[in-house]
Order: structure tokens, then sequence, then C-alpha cells
């Protein structure tokens, strides 16, 4: 079977799905979004594109933003970064506090909300939220290579209805791991998490991931800088769900609560999928779904030789 059939089939067996998961309700404007949309992208390493469903449909990549933010802060600071933020699964909700108030402060990873709000603290530096917003948005539509927006309405709904990210970000600021105003930061954060992109688009913004940092003869990302972000995906990339992910799917991924999934098949492709249904951890139900069904259907995984 193609690919393309491949794809074509996976749409039509979502779209029969009866459950899908419910739609992430305490963000207002998420709440908004067709629960029976589906897409799915694939990237190959050498750039051809496959889509089907809804891949042409911009959504809010919410916490698969946090990939970006990843790859530009360790630009920025390097390995300084994990004095700051750690590298190892939470086993918690994405957005608990137990977790970092018995470790005094620091995150225990960068995919977890506490995480990426010190990154986002790492990348204001003495900029304005928006200008550093902006750099990030301006740094993926690069690795697209087609402009891509952030949805205003959606970071001004995370901005009203944030309080608990506010508890861990004001909680950080009193153990001295927040360097910037606790209103900046989360406006840095929550602009990055309103980036919207269609799966066709989030596939090529991955595509550095899959190929080694080296796209088109360019490179993007240093390859040992790649391989680390990619751990991190395998490992954290699904909250407390992460081990389930891996078992399933056999790739590493990063979700989002706007219901999309970045995975990547390192060496073969970079795949976006969406599906705004979360189950009980957070994850897109029909795209871990749909994940588990490409990569029996291809072999993809890294734990094949």
């Amino acid at each position: 079977m193609t690919l393309d059939a491949l794809l074509q089939d996976i749409v039509a067996e979502m779209a029969a799905a009866s459950d899908r998961g419910r739609v992430a309700s305490y963000i207002p404007e998420l709440a908004c979004v067709d629960p029976g949309a589906f897409g799915i992208a694939v990237v190959l390493a050498d750039g051809t594109e496959y889509g089907a469903g809804d891949a042409a449909v911009p959504f809010s990549i919410q916490s698969i933003s946090k990939v970006f933010m990843l790859a530009a802060a360790l630009e920025r600071i390097g390995d300084v970064l994990w004095a700051r933020v750690g590298r190892e699964p939470s086993g918690n909700a994405f957005n608990s506090i137990v977790q970092l108030e018995r470790e005094r402060g620091v995150p225990r990873n960068p995919f977890i909300n506490a995480g990426a709000i010190v990154m986002a603290d790492v990348l204001l530096g003495d900029q304005s939220p928006s200008a550093t917003v902006e750099q990030v948005r301006a740094q993926v539509a690069a690795l697209v290579g087609e402009s891509i927006a952030v949805n205003a309405s959606v970071g001004a709904s995370e901005q009203a209805t944030g309080a608990r990210n506010r508890s861990l970000a004001h909680f950080m600021a009193a153990e001295g791991n927040l360097e910037a105003s606790v209103e900046d930061v989360l406006a840095t954060y929550f602009g990055c998490c309103a980036i919207e992109m269609s799966c066709r688009q989030l596939a090529q913004a991955g595509r550095f991931l899959a190929c080694d940092g080296l796209v088109s003869g360019e490179r993007r990302s240093p390859a040992a800088r790649v391989r680390q972000i990619g751990a991190l995906m395998l490992t954290c990339g699904h909250y407390d769900g992460s081990g389930d992910f891996a078992y399933r799917v056999g790739l590493p991924g990063k979700s989002g609560v706007g219901g999309g999934i970045l995975a990547i098949a390192p060496g073969q492709a970079s795949i976006a999928v969406w599906s705004p249904g979360l189950g009980e951890k957070g994850n897109s139900r029909l795209g871990t779904l749909a994940l588990e069904r490409l990569t029996a259907a291809t072999g993809w995984s890294v734990f094949a030789p």
C-alpha cells in the first residue's frame, strides 16, 4: 500500500470512531473547535509531502510549541539551561505544582508547563513579550518555509483563564528561578502556545528533527542537539502518558491540548496529526491511535533495527 493510500485509510478509520475524547474546554477558545476534525500529514526526509483529511486546516499547536522553544533556548544559552530545568519524566499532570514544590522550583523537564515557563523566561531576556513571541513565530515559520500566525483570541483566552500557570510561575519566582516579571513571562508563554499551524505546516517544521538537523543541505540545528530534543520528546513529550505513547507508537512525539501531535521517525519522516478530542492525560485520543496505525504499517520505530 502506498503512503498516500495508507493515510486515506487512517482518515476513514478515524472518521468512523465513536470515542473521540473531549476538547480542552478549560481554555474557552479551544472549546469551540469541531471535535469531528481530523488531519494527518507526513513529510519525508527528502521533503516529499503527503496529507489527508483536514491536513490543511490551521489549529492551535499549544504545547507542541515547547519543542521549538527548547531548540531556541538551547541555541541561546546552551547547557546552562539544565541548571534551571531538569530532563526527567514527571509522572504527574502537565500543570501539576506538587513536584515543583518538592524540588524547590526546578521543573522536572522542559515539556511540562512549568518547564516551558522557565524557557519563556530564558527567551524573553530584556525584550518585550510580543517581540519574543514574534521571534519564536519567525523561527518556526522559517522551518515551515511559509508564513504562520499567532491566534490572538486563543492567547487572550489563555491569559484570562491561566490562574494555574500563574501559580506555577509565582512559585518559581519565589524560588529564584524566574528573572523577568511573572506577567511578562506568562505573556510570552501564552503567545507561543497560541501559534497556529496546519498538520502540513507542522510536519514541515519538524522535518529538521527527522534529518539530524540538516534540511536540504542547510544546517538548522546541531545533530547532537536534535538527538537530545528527540530523547526528551520520547521520554517526556506526552506528560504522564509518555510511556504509553512510546509503547504504542515507538517514536519521539510531542502533544498539545489543541489536539495536535508532532512525531518524528529519525531518518525517515516528520509526522503531524490533529484531532481535538483529548484522553484523560491531555493527549489527542485519535491522534495517538492514528500514529499507532501508521507506525504499525510502515515499521517506523526508534526500536527497529
